[in-house]
């Protein structure tokens, strides 16, 4: 089982599903190349891309290979040059972090065991009482 995402000409993602394996080439129909291709032709005027589930910030959950970045969300932006998926951006001051495929603050999360929550005025954290 795989999944695809199809994507808007925005390259925002508008739905997800599951669909066949992209090695199962024995049932792909006649004519078409791939799975992506395939289920391209049951959306018009959407891209179809492979998304992958076990995809999670750069990272594969299970050790294997990572995929696209993120397994993709409606509402989620494809980047084609870097060829992933990424959340919509939390924060006007965030930092797109390629090799994650996520938004970073301009200040680390502090490390002291309390709770905190991004103050955009401030571009800072600020603590939760």
């Amino acid at each position: 089982m795989a999944h695809y995402a199809f994507i808007n000409s925005e390259n925002i993602v508008v739905e997800v599903i599951t669909g066949k394996n992209e090695n199962d080439t024995d049932t792909l129909p006649e004519g078409f190349a791939s799975w992506e291709e395939y289920y391209e032709t049951k959306r018009d005027g959407l891209t179809c891309l492979r998304t992958s589930y076990n995809t999670d910030e750069g990272v594969h959950k299970n050790g294997g290979t990572a995929f696209r970045g993120n397994f993709a969300g409606i509402g989620f932006e494809y980047l084609q040059d870097e060829d992933i998926f990424i959340e919509q951006k939390p924060y006007e001051s965030w930092v797109l972090n390629t090799s994650t495929a996520s938004y970073e603050p301009p200040t680390s999360y502090p490390d002291d065991g309390n709770n905190y929550i991004w103050n955009e005025s401030t571009t800072s954290w600020d603590l939760v009482s």
